[in-house]
């Protein structure tokens, strides 16, 4: 963790996506001698590693944008998951010699779920436009259930229990059912406690106790775990304007930091499987191996094409209400949605899950070749699309977000609020009660109307000399000035005028101050 956390850190001033260079100094680090073997445990990294990285991307995701793209994110989380579990098993059935379909549909299920780390760093990375990122984060949150499902039949196939395809889609149903119904029941009740705890300590451990409670209860119950995370997280997210600001301030640090080990630390593993992976070959190694894993890699990423755009562009074809309702999506968007499939941990972690033998006994027929191509296919997605992606965007000239209307739409917000609370302080101070002398309410409606002006300067000229807004040296005077009072309170401290305990006490107060013209400037 110490490790992957340096080298996200060293991404940060280079031009490569952290993903990649954690990847690439893993596959290097696993050939120095004396690093020991790293082996991904599907019992620690599906119900340790997989729900805060879940939890923090749905409550970082809008219910609203996802529930406005349901028919999007439903056609590629599940009609795609299970078509590239079809597409990918029969292919590998028809290139590999006596692999049973069963053990090839099981690779399929394996290999079809796109990473939902990989999805949300790239759409974080390279600004991509809302609608697009919505729906790639919307699948990257239901995905894993669908090919956790479809593993779990296959591989009841392969080993010789006798599952159907209607008893798979049967499991299906009853798994996706109880995981959301899990996320129902315990969303109200956690919310509750979450705004009645009275400490933000408390409130906190809480919050990083949530994904864990979600998916161990969802779990024992044989329900999704992954979408009991999802419901609840989700609804945590859009009702998180409910919770004390204190709350508020430190979760939002705490599960950067979590999310940003844990993300860290994901993608150095996956370069750390390769000598466990070679090993295990055996009779496939050699240009055989080679073949199998480049073949298979464009099978994964042709597939996503074939699907992307007639899942795409049929609704529009068949029912006119959708042409009514929704824009032209164009081949732009679709086409990145395509290129953008990268796979990650969860399928090397499902791949290392697979017995080794069956239950007469019997070698599982290929599981090491499995492992392998699970372990090309991410490589080669994460390396060829991950680099690609973002000059991709480039040359298809995507339009981004479009900054200024934003600005100019959390400007027309801000003035309301003001206005709103503004009438609001008037009534206050209109009663008895609240009686202030007037230069201390003369600094509350100041502060009121800096607040309107801000986000409207940001609009405005720029200086000449520095290039910055009125807002943006409004701003870094202010923390110039904060700094000056902290310097002061330190020297106080040496001199033993103060003690360390009010130094702390002062020094919070200036940090919240500060805190407050940050987030002004951005």
């Amino acid at each position: 963790m110490a490790g992957s956390a340096v080298v996200a850190g060293a991404a940060r001033r280079t031009s490569v996506p952290a993903p990649l260079l954690l990847v690439a100094v893993g596959l290097m680090v696993s050939y120095v001698p004396g690093v020991p073997d790293y082996t991904l445990d599907p019992h620690v990294v599906l119900p340790l590693l997989l729900p805060p990285l879940l939890y923090t991307a749905g409550t970082d995701s809008s219910y609203l944008d996802l529930r406005a793209q349901l028919r999007p994110v439903a056609l590629l989380s599940v009609g795609y998951v299970l078509f590239a579990t079809v597409v990918v098993g029969y292919a590998a059935y028809l290139l590999v010699p006596d692999l049973p379909l069963p053990a090839a549909l099981v690779l399929g299920a394996v290999v079809a779920p796109p990473d939902a780390v990989a999805a949300t760093a790239v759409a974080r990375r390279v600004g991509l436009p809302s609608r697009v990122t919505t729906i790639l984060q919307g699948e990257s949150l239901v995905n894993d259930a669908t090919a956790i499902t479809a593993y779990k039949v296959a591989l009841a196939a392969a080993v010789g229990e006798g599952a159907t395809w209607a008893g798979g889609l049967r499991e299906f149903v009853v798994a996706a059912a109880g995981g959301v119904a899990v996320g129902l029941v315990l969303m109200m009740p956690l919310h509750w406690l979450r705004t009645h705890l009275k400490e933000a300590l408390l409130q906190n451990t809480l919050s990083l106790l949530i994904p864990f409670v979600a998916y161990g209860v969802a779990e024992q119950v044989h329900a999704s775990g992954v979408l009991a995370v999802v419901v609840v997280a989700l609804y945590l997210g859009h009702r998180s304007w409910e919770v004390d600001f204190a709350t508020r301030l430190q979760e939002t640090a705490v599960w950067k930091m979590v999310a940003f080990i844990l993300e860290s630390a994901v993608f150095a593993l996956i370069g750390l499987q390769l000598p466990v992976v070679l090993r295990g070959l055996g009779e496939y190694e050699g240009v055989s191996a080679a073949w199998y894993a480049v073949a298979i890699f464009l099978v994964v990423v042709v597939a996503r094409f074939v699907w992307v755009y007639p899942a795409t562009f049929l609704p529009r074809l068949l029912s006119g209400r959708i042409r009514e309702r929704e824009d032209d999506p164009g081949w732009k968007g679709p086409f990145v949605i395509s290129w953008a499939g990268m796979r990650g941990v969860v399928s090397l972690a499902i791949a290392f899950s697979v017995p080794e033998t069956l239950d007469g006994g019997e070698p599982f027929p290929g599981r090491n070749l499995i492992l392998f191509l699970t372990f090309t296919s991410v490589i080669g997605t994460l390396v060829v699309q991950g680099l690609t992606l973002v000059p991709l965007i480039k040359v298809l000239k995507l339009p981004g977000r479009d900054a200024q209307a934003e600005t100019l739409a959390e400007a027309n917000a801000q003035a309301q609020a003001s206005r709103a609370a503004e009438q609001c302080l008037e009534d206050l101070l209109a009663d008895e009660r609240n009686a202030l002398p007037p230069p201390l309410a003369d600094r509350l409606r100041t502060v009121l109307e800096r607040r309107r002006n801000a986000v409207w300067e940001r609009l405005g000229s720029v200086n000449p000399i520095t290039g910055e807004t009125v807002d943006d040296t409004y701003s870094r005077l202010s923390r110039e000035v904060i700094s000056a009072e902290r310097e002061v309170f330190v020297r106080l401290r040496d001199k033993r005028y103060i003690d360390d305990e009010m130094l702390r006490t002062l020094l919070r107060r200036l940090d919240l101050e500060e805190a407050a013209a940050y987030r002004e400037a951005v």
